[in-house]
């Protein structure tokens, strides 16, 4: 008997290799032979070895009751998983995973040279992993050969769902045999899952682990309340505060990525990006700087939100709150993992506080509120690190350095420039704005007892309370909470304090109550009346100054309308036109618009020629010629031609054909055109002499 019961001796000894001296919940579910032939839905939470798990549960399927392979020829299984980074990291862990079973482990993964991937499938190959994309690129390809697949995984299956690889994974179950088994691992197990699951598993065993439904235990969720433009300044001081060996920063957008990654490495920490707009082998290099140690912070989006397995992850930054709470769940699980402990910090913006209360009560997590580490907490922080790091030991050969120092230099002068060195090669903390605690009103409760003051300014000056607020403050030595209402009248502002600080208040201010150059301040004895003003605290939609709103002056000073006659009107200007019955007509018969032609008679429109008590041209007679018209090309009008034609003659029927001495068969001579065909046809050519 092995020391993993139910698992093949090359992948215990594997195991025991390894450091593994006991396995996960999900990894001992999977390994009971009473699965062993059976197609397995299995869903557990991140971060559980899910890996491994179906790394121990394909393996009596294509192994059997042997403990090593044969020659490689074509693939007997294939694990398909969302993302590149995910796939390569499958394919790590089965590297050692499968070490004594001499597997070949082949990756078939977008960004790569697939004449790269196509030698090794040449090759052979008894692992295929890849993702869905390239995996049927191959297949349809020829290069991927589907006949002997006895075991078919396809790891984050919600997530291959969600990206839309729907067609992709039908496509490759359509492809392989029908007696396979076929393994789903997911972090959840929505409607989508449950119906691929029906059309390409035969009755599948459904596998849920214990813990999935509770808040992962490793995780310490907290949430981190901060003011808007404080959001940078608190992710550094989460940094400092816990100074981790790796970290990860997730952002909504590839343009936060890139711009903290300018940020944090100006502020001296070790960063490296992950985007999708990064090439594989940039990607590859990132992560590989984050596992050496050269890489402290990873700052990333939601590429790598699944899959990722980055050893001693201490701590997870959200520094845009994710969009669901599978995207929670899954950057959380970052960390946490294989039994370690972790820290998942969201910053939540005050005016985001509501949406992140919605997002942990969807997620069924327990986050502590709090506010992020201030730089005097960071100081600390630094302090109790320093004193418990501090060891003193005594170095061979520096005898004459430490006496030298002794000699011009007292111990405390000694420590204190050890104090300033250490210091010096840390980033300083920032200052953070104080919100009044994280569970401060956003709004104003209003006062037991308050004043009003009067400043001489308002909005033609144009006072704002952006800067009204803080002027306050500093002049009278008081806090925003301390400040109520604030109406604003074209020439005056009206601020309502708390009556219990107005003696203080009046006394910072001095003499002549004066907050800065021209603005001064005035007592008032009571409520100012500002509706009765005509001002309701916004801003007037018309001019100031008290002046009615309106065009003009108002109708009561400018008298009554002078009502005029019809008699009174002046005479119409067009008094040659002939009066009607309010209706268009032309010869008797009513029509609904302004006539065409003529009007009884008379012309409907502006003369042709000029009208200075002139008559108008007399009408010709039907028939007759026009006796002013003349052709510019000599001859009568009749023989003119015509603009864009040939000449035509006066009378007799249209002649049909070719004209005169036209040759059918110089080509030159036909004009048609290129799309429909037609055309005229054109004059004989004289030829060129």
């Amino acid at each position: 008997m092995t020391q993993f019961e139910g698992i093949l001796p090359p992948l215990s000894d594997a195991l025991t290799k390894k450091g593994y001296t006991d396995l996960t919940p999900v990894q001992r579910d999977v390994s009971n032979p009473e699965l062993a032939a059976s197609d397995l839905l299995v869903s557990a939470q991140t971060g559980s070895g899910k890996t491994v798990a179906f790394g121990i549960a394909i393996a009596p399927t294509i192994l059997g009751d042997e403990v090593r392979f044969d020659r490689a020829t074509d693939p007997v299984t294939l694990v398909v998983a969302p993302t590149r980074e995910l796939a390569l990291q499958v394919r790590r862990e089965f590297e050692w995973l499968y070490a004594e079973t001499g597997a070949r482990i082949a990756s078939c993964v977008g960004g790569m040279d697939m004449r790269t991937e196509r030698r090794a499938l040449d090759q052979g190959a008894h692992i295929v992993v890849g993702t869905p994309g390239r995996l049927r690129d191959h297949i349809e390809r020829n290069s991927l050969i589907m006949d002997n697949m006895k075991a078919i995984v396809l790891d984050e299956a919600d997530e291959m769902l969600d990206l839309g690889f729907r067609d992709d994974l039908e496509y490759i179950l359509g492809k392989a045999p029908e007696e396979r088994r076929t393994l789903m691992f997911s972090a959840t197990v929505p409607r989508q899952i449950a119906d691929l699951a029906r059309n390409f598993q035969k009755d599948a065993k459904r596998v849920a682990t214990v813990s999935e439904a509770k808040q992962h235990v490793d995780i310490d969720y907290q949430a981190l309340v901060c003011a808007g433009p404080d959001r940078e300044n608190a992710i550094i001081n989460l940094l400092r505060f816990h100074e981790p060996e790796t970290a990860i920063v997730f952002c909504g957008t590839r343009a936060t990525v890139n711009h903290l990654t300018a940020r944090f490495t100006n502020r001296g920490f070790r960063v490296v990006a992950l985007s999708g707009e990064l090439s594989q082998a940039e990607r590859s290099h990132a992560l590989q700087a984050m596992r050496d140690g050269r890489a402290q912070v990873c700052i990333a989006t939601d590429v790598a939100a699944r899959g990722i397995d980055l050893p001693g992850l201490e701590l997870v930054v959200h520094a845009d709150l994710p969009q669901n709470q599978e995207a929670l769940l899954h950057r959380s699980g970052r960390t946490g993992r294989a039994g370690h402990k972790g820290i998942s910090a969201l910053i939540v913006p005050q005016s985001q506080r509501k949406k992140a209360e919605r997002l942990l009560k969807w997620a069924k997590v327990t986050a502590n509120w709090g506010t992020p580490p201030t730089a005097q907490d960071v100081r600390a922080k630094d302090d109790e690190r320093l004193i418990a790091g501090f060891k003193a030991e005594e170095v061979e050969g520096e005898e004459a350095v430490v006496a030298a120092l002794l000699e011009g230099n007292t111990p405390e002068q000694i420590a204190s420039a050890y104090i300033a060195q250490y210091r010096s090669l840390r980033s300083a903390p920032e200052e953070l704005r104080e919100i009044g605690g994280v569970d401060a009103p956003k709004e104003h409760r209003g006062f037991d007892k308050s004043i009003w003051l009067s400043l001489n300014v308002g909005r033609e000056q144009r006072a704002e309370p952006r800067w009204l607020i803080p002027l306050l403050c500093k002049a009278g030595g008081i806090t925003k909470r301390e400040i109520g209402a604030i109406k604003m009248v074209p020439n005056e502002t009206y601020v309502e304090l708390d009556a219990k600080i107005s003696d203080e208040f009046f006394a910072a201010l001095g003499k002549g109550n004066v907050l800065e150059d021209d603005v001064k301040a005035t007592l008032l004895d009571k409520v100012p009346d500002i509706a009765r003003s005509g001002h309701s605290g916004g801003k007037p939609s018309g001019k100031f100054g008290g002046k009615p709103q309106g065009r003009g002056r108002p109708r009561d000073d400018r008298g009554p309308r002078q009502e005029r006659s019809q008699d009174d009107r002046p005479p119409r200007s067009d008094a040659h036109r002939k009066p009607h019955d309010g209706a268009n007509s032309y010869k008797g018969k009513k029509t609904g618009g302004k006539p065409s032609g003529k009007y009884e008679g008379k012309p409907s429109g502006k003369p042709s020629g000029k009208f200075e008590g002139k008559p108008a041209r007399k009408p010709r007679a039907e028939g007759a010629p026009k006796s002013d018209f003349k052709p510019k090309f000599g001859g009568s009008a009749d023989a003119a031609p015509k603009r864009g034609g040939p000449a035509k003659a006066a009378s007799g029927p249209k002649k049909k054909g070719p004209p005169a001495g036209f040759d059918p068969k110089n080509p030159s001579q036909k004009l048609r055109h290129k799309a429909t065909g037609k055309g005229k046809f054109a004059k004989p050519r004289k030829p060129n002499k």
